[in-house]
């Protein structure tokens, strides 16, 4: 094609006459005079033209199916400076006026603006930065969050919220006054009687309705709170005042390794590192599973089915607890009014613990035992719920004897992000939290005071992605908000 006049009538040529027709400027919509044909010598002056040769072709479009596999093998880089460092991040949500959310504006606002007492979306607790904290644990009990924290002047455990029953310390503002606050807006410092503040360690801290217990990896076990039942691991006193109380107990003749500890209504658990569990508390429902259902304020290990089994998680939010087994088996004990142990007994109390043959759902490593529901996760990253109350699965479930499986799309997984899995379940009382593997947040229940922090408040039939501007890597409930701990994304 050296000769000035030859014409275009080459196959590649004529798929770029498709291509290019349009364009106004196009040497396609002059003839040449010769033959009436095209002239490779005026679409040689033409810019698009110029970068491309005879030989190129117009790749034709791709399918849906192409089009979704060439997303997926794109690599996206971000690039960022070499000394950034991804920042903690702390959001809460859902009821403020007990002050559990941490911010003190929000009860306490600027002239000219009205408090709020529900928050109904992910909202930063700023002060964590301003003190230069780490957040590394948190509990959440009712009205009433605790933070176990570090900095460089070492392990510390910070309150907010409501502390009728001294459940988060004893603050007097101002100080030497007398004024003991029986509400705090903002995360406070709670002294613990620890004999070796420098190398002592808070590893973590539970909450349960009115009491609030802190593990340490040297000095055992300390209480906060309401006693009333035993909840606290010591004798009960009949008359005891527990509001501007500023004892902090420890508990005694308990074994040395503690692992982990839990608080349900207003009962709690221990869990030692060899899978043995204690308990103490009220015991009506049967929650305690030492085999009666009397209160017990000594702590007693649980026999029954759990004998010998290595247990490695206990969940209990109300009166239903499920246990799990370093073999990924289920038991459970206590309240069965909705149905949530029916699989094993037709009873409404069961006070010891039962195995729930759950095979068909493969091996579980989490659960989460709400007031009327139940909901567990296995190693696939699958989610089963039963029970009584809104489940998940849509507005037209709201019962069921066994566990259901919430479909995997419902938490991202797709043909774009396949590898999207179900990692961890928490709950309040009435609604569920799920944590996936990339870092987002689903919740679904009754939105009680803005707890699924979806931005409305509604019930929510399944689950909804909560928009936090954070990777999140940890979740945990209150019994009407909600705390998550993130990374920032860069």
């Amino acid at each position: 094609m050296a000769e000035e006049n030859t014409t275009l009538n080459s196959l590649p040529a004529l798929r770029l006459f498709f291509f290019f027709f349009q364009e106004e400027e196009s040497p396609f919509n002059r003839m040449h005079p010769l033959r009436g044909s095209f002239c490779l010598n005026c679409l040689s002056k033409w810019s698009p033209w110029r970068r491309m040769s005879t030989r190129d072709t117009i790749e034709p479009p791709l399918s849906k199916k192409q089009q979704k596999r060439k997303m997926k093998e794109e690599t996206i880089t971000q690039y960022v400076g070499d000394h950034t460092k991804r920042a903690d991040r702390v959001y809460a949500w859902g009821c403020a006026s007990t002050g559990a959310i941490g911010i003190p504006s929000y009860l306490k606002p600027e002239k000219g603006q009205h408090p709020i007492y529900t928050v109904r979306q992910p909202a930063r607790v700023k002060f964590m930065d301003r003190a230069n904290l780490k957040v590394t644990k948190v509990g959440c009990g009712y009205g009433f969050t605790v933070y176990v924290t570090t900095s460089f002047r070492g392990n510390r455990l910070y309150g907010t919220g409501i502390n009728t029953d001294s459940q988060i310390g004893y603050h007097e503002f101002p100080r030497n006054t007398g004024r003991v606050l029986d509400y705090v807006i903002e995360p406070a410092q709670i002294d613990l009687p620890l004999v070796h503040r420098d190398t002592t360690n808070i590893t973590q801290v539970a909450c349960g309705r009115g009491h609030t217990l802190v593990l340490t990896d040297k000095e055992g076990v300390f209480t906060l709170g309401n006693n009333a039942y035993g909840q606290c691991g010591r004798p009960i006193v009949e008359g005891e005042v527990y509001g501007q109380n500023p004892r902090v107990h420890k508990m005694k003749d308990i074994p040395d390794n503690i692992a982990k500890i839990v608080c349900g209504h207003d009962h709690s658990f221990l869990l030692t590192t060899d899978g043995e569990v204690y308990s103490c508390g009220l015991g009506c429902d049967g929650q305690t599973g030492l085999g009666h259902y009397r209160t017990t304020s000594i702590p007693t290990q649980i026999k029954g089915g759990i004998e010998g089994v290595k247990i490695t998680q206990i969940a209990s939010t109300g009166d239903c607890v499920l246990a799990l087994s370093e073999e990924g088996d289920v038991f459970a004990w206590g309240n069965s009014e909705y149905n949530q142990l029916s699989i094993v007994t037709d009873q409404t109390q069961i006070n010891t613990p039962k195995y729930l043959p759950l095979k068909h759902c493969g091996k579980i490593i989490k659960a989460a035992s709400a007031g009327s529901k139940c909901a567990i996760v296995n190693t696939k990253g699958e989610l089963f719920v039963w029970g009584y109350g809104i489940l998940g699965k849509g507005p037209k479930l709201e019962s069921a004897t066994e566990p259901e499986m919430i479909p995997p799309p419902l938490f991202g997984c797709n043909e774009l992000e396949p590898d999207v899995s179900v990692i961890d379940v928490v709950c309040g009382l009435h609604h569920f939290v799920a944590l996936t593997n990339n870092g987002s947040v689903y919740t679904w229940g009754k939105d009680k005071h803005g707890c699924l922090g979806l931005g409305i408040q509604r019930d929510q039939y399944f689950p909804l992605k909560v928009s936090i501007p954070a990777e999140t890597h940890s979740i945990q409930c209150g019994v009407d908000h909600t705390v998550v701990l993130c990374k920032s994304f860069c």
